[in-house]
């Protein structure tokens, strides 16, 4: 696997780190992410449950919107931790909420033991709807 032209460990490392922030008291299952930018800036997010469960915020979409919300909107990648032994997929609706920038960014979706599986966005949502599908 070709190494990116970023410190990926850093950018992982960060990641689990967001997820220490998690409030979680519902599932107690923990996420983090970081999302780099297209010029090296790093937005950390972890998800934020609230007792209405459908007003809470997953780790990826909190990152993004974090960043967006300082004026940024062309990002690269985005490295997603969690507590599980198994790689940390973004959801459905977080997917939706990240081809809204590109299809063409690296999602790295890591392993409680820090290994991690890499993938395009486009591959994890193939056929998507986003703006341009949108009659102007």
């Amino acid at each position: 696997m070709a190494e990116p032209s970023f410190n990926l460990k850093e950018l992982i490392s960060k990641s689990i780190a967001a997820k220490e922030f998690a409030y979680c008291p519902y599932s107690k299952f923990r996420v983090g992410a970081a999302l780099l930018t297209r010029d090296g800036s790093v937005f950390t997010g972890c998800n934020v449950e609230n007792a209405c469960y459908n007003l809470g915020i997953c780790a990826e979409r909190n990152a993004i919107s974090k960043a967006v919300s300082e004026g940024y909107k062309d990002f690269k990648a985005i490295a997603i931790a969690s507590d599980t032994d198994e790689y940390i997929s973004p959801c459905g609706g977080c997917r939706q909420f990240m081809r809204e920038f590109d299809l063409k960014w690296e999602v790295y979706m890591t392993k409680l033991s820090g290994s991690y599986k890499k993938m395009t966005l486009e591959e994890l949502l193939p056929e998507s709807f986003g703006p341009q599908s949108l009659i102007n």
